[in-house]
This record gives structure tokens, sequence and C-alpha cells, in this order.
């Protein structure tokens, strides 16, 4: 069972609701300067924020680069058929709801626990046409059609970290088959120094497809601190200039590397199977604090 506490003293605003879920402990805490947006936290890590007044606004600096990819994918208001690979507070799923009306979404959220506790304290729109999956990621994605997708979103992390089973040129084998031709593959990707991880992420997604670009804070480029890297991944040639330019307008401003620049950056390291995958690497204490 869930129990409400309040974080802020003296403050008349909404409670917060702490609920143990099937991932650990889930935490919604109200945003202090939104009305009706939450913070959703797991085992203390963060994992997305939510306006329900106001759903396409993005807090997160990566779930922003995911709003680029997904404002990138098809002229602006043309509905989408969207995966979304890991729902935390279904924030992504929302926002291609609100700037795509129309849209059709898939959500495979493993946390069924966690998806009622959303659903309950974060209602979504009734007019949202989003189907949400209580299943590991890798056997929903199995479940959609053919060339169903426009476009895949990965955003799945476990204890922090993502699983072994959703970094392999397997796993991106269903992602293609996923695909529509022309869709986007976009993954939400967490390293720190050495970026071991991320080098061969961006390895294993080349073996897979032709077009890729990487959108990162420039010091988690630099190996300077541990961070969040989007992954965007297609078989046509990908909108570089306007993802750049929207990157670089972000409150906190991000780098796109494309070309020569990620290869040198990938630095030789070799794809992933499912044979040698391992879960990305967990961040620092430091990281949530």
């Amino acid at each position: 069972m869930g129990k409400s506490r309040n974080p802020r003293r003296g403050s008349a605003a909404a409670a917060a609701v702490v609920e143990a879920v099937d991932g650990g402990l889930a935490e919604l805490i109200p945003d202090r300067d939104r009305a009706r947006a939450w913070t959703l936290l797991v085992d203390g890590a963060p994992q997305s924020h939510v306006d329900l007044d106001d759903p396409a606004y993005l807090s997160f600096e990566y779930q922003r680069r995911l709003g680029h990819v997904i404002d990138l994918a098809a002229p602006p208001g043309k509905p989408l058929h969207a995966v979304h690979l890991g729902g935390g507070a279904l924030t992504l799923a929302r926002y291609v709801a609100a700037t795509r009306p129309r849209s059709t979404q898939q959500v495979v959220e493993r946390d069924a626990a966690l998806v009622q506790l959303v659903r309950r304290q974060l209602p979504l729109d009734p007019g949202a046409r989003i189907r949400v999956r209580s299943v590991d990621a890798r056997e929903g994605l199995a479940k959609v059609p053919d060339g169903w997708a426009d476009l895949v979103i990965a955003d799945v992390f476990s204890g922090a970290r993502t699983p072994a089973h959703l970094t392999s040129t397997e796993f991106l084998d269903e992602v293609r088959r996923a695909l529509k031709p022309g869709g986007l593959y976009a993954a939400n990707l967490a390293d720190g120094p050495p970026l071991a991880h991320l080098r061969g992420q961006i390895a294993t997604a080349a073996a897979r497809f032709p077009e890729l670009a990487l959108v990162a804070d420039p010091t988690v480029l630099r190996g300077k601190r541990f961070g969040n890297a989007v992954l965007v991944a297609c078989d046509r040639p990908l909108p570089l200039a306007e993802l750049t330019r929207r990157a670089a307008s972000d409150p906190h401003p991000g780098r796109v590397e494309h070309g020569r620049g990620l290869t040198d950056f990938t630095g030789g390291a070799l794809p992933v199977a499912d044979a040698a995958a391992v879960a990305s690497p967990a961040p620092p204490p430091s990281v949530f604090r």
C-alpha cells in the first residue's frame, strides 16, 4: 500500500505519494512551480516529469532531446504510430498525444504496479490512443507488427541500468523489423567515463542503421561526468541541421555528433551481440544528490 507525505514544510500544496512497485519504491513528488506537475522517482532515481496541465512541457534534459526527435519524425501535427519501450510516468506518450493528436501509441512498461500508480495518480487524457502493455520490453516489441512504427523510443532502466538484452544487435534487429521504411529509432543511453558502454552502443547501432546521430551535453561526451545521451538512428538521412539547432537552443545546450565525428568518437568499439551483452553501468551515487 502507498502512503503520502508532504516534502515541503508549511506548504499547502499536494502531498507526495510513496508506493511500493515491482521495481522498488516509487515516489511522485509535486512540482513547486507548476500546479499539476509531478516528478516520478524510483528508488531515489528521477524517472519522469509530467505536467498534467501542459503535457507538451518536457522538464528533463534528455526528454527534451527525445521531444526534438518526435517533433522531427514527421511534419508538424501529423499523427504517428509510436512505440515506447519503457513507460515511466508516460511523459513522452503524453507529449506525442498532445503535439500529434490522433497518434496511435504502444507503451511497453514491465512494472505493472508502476503503471497502475501512474494511471491512478496521473490519469491519461481519455481521448489519447495509448495502449500500455506490462511485459518485458523486448517481448512487447516482438508483438509489434512488421513495419508498423514511425518511431521507436527506448528508455528502459531497471535499477538505473539498461538491461543487457536491450543493448544488442539482435534487439536492434527487432527494432528495425517493427519500423516502417524511414522510421526513426531513438534511445536514451546513460554512461560516464570512460564511456565504454556509450561507444559500444553507437557501434551496435551502426551495424544495423546507416544513419546515426548522438545528442548529449558536451561534458558527458568529453567523459567529464556521468549523464544521458540520446542516440538517433534511421535508414534515411536524418534532419541534422534542425536537430542541431534545437539541441543548441535548449536550457542546457546539447551537442550533436554524426558522420566522421561520431565514428571517431566510437574509437573502434565493436558491436554488442546478445551473447556478450551486459547492462549499462550504474550511475555513481552523487548523480542523484
